[in-house]
């Protein structure tokens, strides 16, 4: 089979079996998902595309009755798995499947390292380094109805075919820079189960705008978000389906002595009101009596008097200095935000100082920022000793 105009549509359990076969040969394979989670919880999984070096392939996973044949490929140590934005096509596999292919690449991970911004998107790195500009039609088409039309697979199966053309360019570019290995840490994360693991316990640390709470309030908001992510992964609903940030908010607020004060929450289902209108009650009645849970460090950060953010200014030009010499962009070691945290002494989130960033620039800028380097502008330029 050609990769530039074939693919195989693979809805029978006897095709996937065949299929999954003749990929176990593959050194690495490119996979890409279509779902939708508009109305639901979980990722509803509408479609997988696989390309070897030979072969195309869209499986439709509402018409085999198993994936199993698939999933154990993903299992197979033997095999690289690429994919272009990996995180949201992982989290699927692990939430439906129990599953995460490895070993990973990454593409849109790797790019920083050849030069590109951070987060570039696929079509992007399709058109510069393949000349090929991607039709974006299908881009918001119903993955769920069926039958999928020619032009659904046809888009679909380009990813994947696009993408076994780009991942051997990329590699070797990265190999004769020395830099392959530089991802591993970056991989590390996506292929650790935690990272796509929702504790409800955790979710208020998702709220945006929490810094405004403080004492009863946020012990209450905190509940709340505990309570809404429990509520939505048992239903499979999308968490703001069951309580909206907006309302969440004003409950957390406002003091409740009965159910029948739920009524002038403007906003709250009364669906919802009479369903669980005493567990709401009681919830906060018994948040209010507790401590919040801290918020993390950076949560409410301090602004930064004149003499920081002139070091901030100067972090910058020793990034740009140090992102030129390997040929990167800055954006992709870190943003100005970043510079301003390692300003304030907050290094245990920082991305400065973790897996690649850590060796091309955070131990560099350490050292100016604790004295063990010296700067002078000379006329050819910043010069850090």
């Amino acid at each position: 089979m050609s990769l530039s105009d074939s693919y195989q549509f693979v809805e029978r359990d006897d095709q996937l079996e065949a299929l999954c076969a003749r990929l176990a040969q593959a050194e690495w394979l490119t996979i890409d998902t279509e779902f939708l989670r508009e109305k639901t919880y979980y990722p509803q999984l509408c479609l997988v595309q696989i390309a070897s070096t030979t072969e195309v392939a869209c499986i439709d996973p509402q018409k085999v009755s198993s994936l199993d044949p698939l999933l154990a490929l993903f299992k197979d140590s033997r095999i690289l798995k690429v994919f272009h934005a990996a995180r949201q096509d992982l989290e699927l596999f692990w939430q439906g499947y129990g599953v995460l292919p490895i070993p990973l690449f990454d593409t849109q991970v790797a790019a920083p390292l050849l030069g590109y911004p951070e987060q570039t998107g696929y079509a992007t790195l399709v058109k510069e380094r393949l000349g090929i500009e991607i039709d974006k039609s299908e881009t918001r088409t119903d993955w769920s109805r069926r039958p999928l039309t020619a032009s659904q697979l046809d888009y679909a199966a380009g990813d994947v075919r696009h993408l076994a053309k780009l991942f051997p360019r990329m590699r070797d570019e990265l190999v004769e820079h020395g830099r392959l290995a530089w991802l591993a840490d970056d991989f590390a994360v996506l292929t650790d189960p935690s990272t796509y693991e929702n504790p409800p316990e955790h979710a208020w640390r998702r709220l945006r705008g929490l810094q405004k709470f403080r004492g009863a309030a946020l012990s209450c908001a905190q509940a709340l978000a505990a309570w809404r992510e429990e509520r939505a992964q048992q239903d499979d609903r999308p968490r703001k389906w069951v309580l909206s940030d907006d309302v969440l908010f004003t409950l957390a607020r406002i003091r409740l002595e009965s159910v029948d004060d739920l009524a002038r929450v403007r906003g709250l289902p009364p669906a919802l009101a009479d369903r669980y209108g005493e567990q709401l009650v009681a919830l906060l009645n018994e948040a209010r009596q507790r401590a919040p849970e801290p918020l993390p460090e950076g949560e409410r950060p301090e602004a930064l008097n004149e003499d920081q953010e002139a070091g901030v200014d100067v972090l910058m030009g020793v990034l740009r200095k140090l992102a030129f010499a390997q040929s990167l962009n800055p954006s992709s070691i870190a943003s100005r935000k970043d510079l301003q945290e390692l300003m304030r002494g907050e290094r245990a989130r920082s991305p400065l100082l973790r897996g690649w960033r850590r060796g091309i620039a955070g131990e560099k800028l350490l050292d100016v920022l604790e004295g063990r380097s010296r700067l002078q502008v000379m006329p050819s330029g910043l010069v850090v000793e």
